[in-house]
């Protein structure tokens, strides 16, 4: 199994970052994906998750500003976030369901 982050980088408040994940070495379109991230000094913190379905969870902190989606022919989930704040900054993980799997993170930094 591998989960591979990318599109992490410095951004200013209220800019905007796609991050994505491309996963391989199980069945992705049959499975629960999750974006979770990890500030400094913190623990990690569930951001948002995309089920099998389609449908979709946020933390209450990125609602209405992050979304999540999925595309199953290049088994690629991605965590589209706009009006991005500085309590934002963290290191974004993609995890493969409950598995606990994920991947190596990618730094997301949002600063003037």
């Amino acid at each position: 199994v591998q989960l591979v982050e990318s599109g992490g980088g410095l951004v200013q408040p209220g800019g905007s970052l796609r991050l994505s994940c491309a996963a391989s070495g199980f069945t992705f379109r049959s499975s629960t994906m999750r974006w979770a991230r990890q500030a400094p000094g913190k623990g990690l913190e569930s951001v948002s998750s995309i089920f099998s379905d389609r449908s979709t969870t946020y933390a209450d902190p990125v609602k209405g500003r992050f979304t999540i989606s999925r595309d199953n022919t290049k088994n690629t989930v991605y965590l589209q976030m706009n009006l991005l704040k500085p309590e934002d900054t963290a290191v974004y993980y993609c995890i493969w369901g409950n598995t606990g799997v994920r991947g190596q993170g990618t730094q997301v930094t949002v600063s003037s």
